[in-house]
């Protein structure tokens, strides 16, 4: 949230915690205070959303950064919003690495580590947003970083784990009952099907529902219905 698309206040009833870009992929100064507000607003968990400095792609684009570079992307990212979050009187929750800084560190330990420590650096107590079962999550593992297995309900999933890439046509998951049906079974079951019609295990702490697509709302709506009937909480403590 946070990076300029316009359904942000739509979303802020049907999640729990919200991951904000901290201006560097995208966003800015007004958006990261204006969606702080909104998630204080309904009761949301305030999340930092650091990525590439690299808004013409997004953030989406691998670059390769010395250690000390990397910590200082992190680190400054992390620190605006916590600074932002607290003058508006709230706790910074959780930090969630954005776009190719999330899948670079899912895979590769020696990022993982960097990522893990600049987090602690700032906070102990901040919780680590990982992709389940990857790097990420072992890293902070290490240095007994809090640290939450991340599922994704609207990203297809390879036998290896690792999130379908962007490049396949197939990726995102934008039907609702697909949608709906692949966030139940990786709460319920503790597993996803992947694209090749495999099934592999993973831990699901916090699901992710991307809001940048036309189709979130959509979505957001759709999930927490389902969640509903199937007696599913959403917690937001």
């Amino acid at each position: 949230m946070g990076e300029g698309f316009p359904d942000d206040a739509f979303l802020m009833p049907y999640i729990s915690s919200a991951n904000i870009a901290c201006g560097a992929h995208a966003g800015n100064e007004t958006l990261m205070k204006h969606t702080i507000e909104l998630a204080m607003a309904s009761g949301v968990k305030i999340g930092a959303h650091p990525g590439f400095a690299d808004p013409d792609h997004f953030g989406r684009r691998e670059l390769q950064l010395s250690p000390a570079a990397l910590t200082d992307l992190i680190q400054s990212q992390v620190q605006q919003l916590k600074k932002y979050t607290e003058a508006a009187g709230a706790k910074l929750h959780h930090v969630k690495p954005h776009g190719a800084l999330y899948n670079m560190s899912a895979r590769q330990p020696d990022i993982a580590h960097i990522i893990a420590n600049a987090v602690k650096e700032i906070d102990p107590d901040l919780i680590l947003y990982g992709l389940s079962n990857s790097c990420s999550i072992e890293a902070a593992f290490e240095i007994q970083l809090p640290v939450w297995n991340e599922v994704f309900a609207d990203r297809r999933y390879q036998s290896n784990g690792a999130l379908l890439s962007r490049s396949n046509p197939n990726a995102l998951i934008k039907d609702s009952k697909d949608c709906c049906l692949q966030a139940e079974q990786m709460i319920v079951h503790h597993a996803v099907t992947c694209y090749d019609g495999g099934v592999i295990p993973l831990v699901p702490d916090t699901i992710c529902l991307h809001g940048d697509g036309p189709t979130a709302v959509t979505l957001a709506t759709h999930l927490f219905k389902h969640f509903q009937e199937k007696h599913i909480e959403l917690r937001k403590n």
